[in-house]
Parts: C-alpha cells; structure tokens; sequence
C-alpha cells in the first residue's frame, strides 16, 4: 500500500469529523426541532423524558425518513444523477410538514452548501440559492466528493443529530453536562442500528411516524419566548 492509499482512509475520517463538528458554520446549534415547546408543555422535564423524546424522533423520524433518502442521496450523488438528487432532495423538503422544519432544512443545506462550495466542491455553490437544498443534500455531496462511505455518512448524519439535541436540551430543561453524556452514550448505541435498519427500508415505506413532534414543531412558531428558531 503506498503512502497515498494509507493516507485517503484517515482523509475521509478526518472530513466526516469536519462535517458533524459543532464548529461547522452553518448554525445547526439555532434549532431544537421543537423540543423547545416539548419543554414547555412539560412533556419533557428531566433526563429521562429527555431521552425518550430524542430517541423516539431517532427511530421514528431520522431513520425511517432523513437517513433512507441521506443513502440514495448519496448513491445519486455517487453516479453523477443530478436528476435524482434534485428528485430526493425535493421529496425530503416535501417531507418537512411544518414552516419551522421547512425553513431549518433549507437553511443547513444552503449555509453547507457554501461551506463545501469554500473548499472547492464546485457542484455545491449553485445549492446555495436553491429552495429545494437540503441538510442531508449538500452532506451526502461532501461525503461523496471526499470520499465517505455511505454507511459511515449515515451514522455522521445521526451524531450530528443527535448531538444538537442534546445539546438543545442540556440548555433548555435545563440538565447537566453529565446527563448530556449519559444521553449521548444511550443514542450512540442506538445509531449503528437505526442506520442499519434504514439502508432496508423501501420506497414504500420511507417517512415519519411522529406526530407529537410535529406538533410541537407546529406550535413552536407562535411560542410566546423562544431559545431557539425551531
């Protein structure tokens, strides 16, 4: 193996860890998906509630819906099929049943797409105008472009997540740093097979099974103080 072929896996790794990094300029840390309200209405209080609300919208939203299109998103972006990107990233913007939802996923995907367009993913820069760009749109062009394997761009997309709510709701209870931690080790074991079981799921059988968190999302756009912007 040359020193070229040794270096391209730590390359990707290190290009995965550069797209979930909390540092990552696109002001993921604005949102909480309405967690904030679920807060509110008191239907999450503690560590415990906390936990069950992330990881039901991990099961039931991110991995029947985000990360089944993240997977043919990235197999499009693999076999240069902007007709099939433009048709995913479409149908994922579809998907988004509030205002608040909509207007956070094409903020993410334009804000990436110009930070990828920075580092020289030419492809990325006319997404940053586009009303149909997504989060997970301009993360599978990354991931593909830098060399990330689709499985390993799965489980990035749901760290990253995972990782903002959390953090959305160690500051909003409000927990400690160490029931953020407890949380994340719970979701952590979780994610290897919530992307597994999406990389099964068919056509048919893509979308979300969360209405609460449609509600709360619904509601959180006339929430009298708000934190966050969703």
């Amino acid at each position: 193996m040359s020193a070229t072929d040794s270096a391209r896996p730590a390359t990707a790794l290190l290009r995965l860890m550069q797209l979930v990094s909390p540092a990552l300029p696109i002001g993921g840390y604005n949102f909480s998906q309405g967690l904030e309200y679920a807060i509110d209405a008191d239907w999450v209080r503690d560590e415990a509630t906390a936990l069950d609300w992330i990881r039901g919208l991990l099961r039931s939203s991110l991995g029947t819906l985000d990360v089944p299109v993240l997977l043919r998103l990235h197999a499009a972006w693999a076999q240069d099929d902007a007709g099939a990107v433009t048709r995913w990233s479409r149908f994922l913007i579809a998907s988004r049943e509030t205002a608040e939802l909509r207007a956070e996923d094409r903020h993410l995907g334009r804000s990436l797409a110009k930070v990828v367009g920075d580092a020289g993913i030419v492809e990325a820069r006319e997404w940053s105008a586009r009303p149909d760009a997504t989060f997970a749109t301009l993360f599978t062009l990354a991931c593909t472009r830098w060399g990330i394997e689709a499985g390993e761009a799965a489980w990035g997309y749901l760290w990253t997540w995972s990782e903002n709510q959390v953090l959305a709701a160690v500051k909003a209870v409000p927990l400690g740093q160490s029931a953020g931690q407890r949380m994340l080790d719970a979701l952590i074991l979780d994610i290897p097979g919530v992307a597994a079981h999406a990389a099964t799921l068919a056509m048919d059988h893509i979308g979300s099974a969360a209405p609460m968190h449609l509600i709360a999302s619904a509601a959180h756009e006339t929430q009298y103080t708000r934190l966050f912007r969703s």
